[in-house]
């Protein structure tokens, strides 16, 4: 009779302690932790280049790409430039039509091909026209997403590459101002091996490089994504992430054909895996 009258005053205090435990700052801290709201991911694509390994080649893994990236469902795709091979009317409507096949946003930034190795008043109004903008600014739950157009620092045009750096260093700014992570968006890297590395065709010049990293540096940008060498390079400077991707089209260190996935989950802290292409590539 005592055991069956001190059972239920048994049960009723380890209930109160679970619910205390419950309660305790320290343990609810954790619990967010583990489910942030601002935990998000996004996708890395290099050079879907219709025409670099083929023309219906690339348009095919283009198409093989969206189909995957939607069951996928990121946050949203940045594609690192040299979205063709040929800058013309057919291309890019190939493009975009594919492109149009996404659930979810795609942010694209320009790259050689889209606006020539020297870009001209021209072509940059061809590719604003058919595409887009070409440098702008993205906010994803607290991050900046600043994508800039390599080609005005690789060949600067006049009036137009004043006017690319002005709004570069205002976006960092902003971005600072706001205490936003920054993710800067290219396709040239600024450089592929050493930051002090000597101009090339992959590469940007030393002295807008050393500005460029610079203004990086003092500004909070945690990462920045580029494509362009068609070869997957991973470099770190001063904490910064410095990635490019692998292609869709054609890469030249014979690694498999697909993108990245990076996971934001504590501010500022960003990870990337890569993820195979899928599906009956030709």
């Amino acid at each position: 009779m005592k055991l069956s009258r001190a059972l239920p005053l048994f049960i009723a205090t380890a209930i109160a302690s679970v619910l205390l435990l419950s309660n305790r700052p320290g343990l609810a801290q954790e619990t967010r932790k583990t489910n942030s709201p601002n935990e998000f991911t996004f996708i890395q694509m290099c050079d879907t280049q219709l025409g670099m390994g083929g023309y219906d080649h690339d348009v095919k893994t283009f198409e093989l790409a969206v189909a995957q990236i939607n069951k996928m469902a990121p946050d949203f795709v940045l594609i690192c430039g040299d979205l063709v091979g040929k800058a013309n009317d057919k291309s890019f409507a190939d493009f975009n039509r594919i492109k149009s096949g996404f659930k979810i946003p795609c942010h694209c930034a320009a790259g050689n091909h889209d606006v020539a190795n020297k870009p001209t008043p021209e072509s940059l109004e061809n590719y604003r026209k058919k595409i887009g903008k070409d440098y702008f600014v993205v906010e994803h739950k607290g991050y900046s997403f600043v994508v800039a157009n390599t080609q005005l620092w690789k060949a600067p045009l006049k009036g137009e590459s004043e006017k690319h750096d002005a709004w570069f260093k205002a976006a960092l700014k902003t971005a600072k101002a706001k205490d936003s992570p920054v993710v800067v968006v290219t396709h040239y890297p600024l450089f592929t091996k050493s930051p002090d590395e000597k101009e090339n065709y992959y590469n940007i010049e030393p002295a807008k490089r050393k500005e460029l990293l610079d203004l990086f540096e003092s500004h909070g940008v945690v990462a920045m994504l580029a494509g362009h060498t068609h070869k997957f390079i991973e470099n770190d400077y001063k904490g910064i992430q410095m990635v490019n991707g692998e292609t869709t089209s054609k890469n030249f260190d014979k690694r498999p054909l697909g993108f990245r996935k990076w996971t934001a989950k504590e501010k500022g802290k960003l990870s990337h895996e890569y993820v195979k292409l899928e599906g009956e590539i030709p």
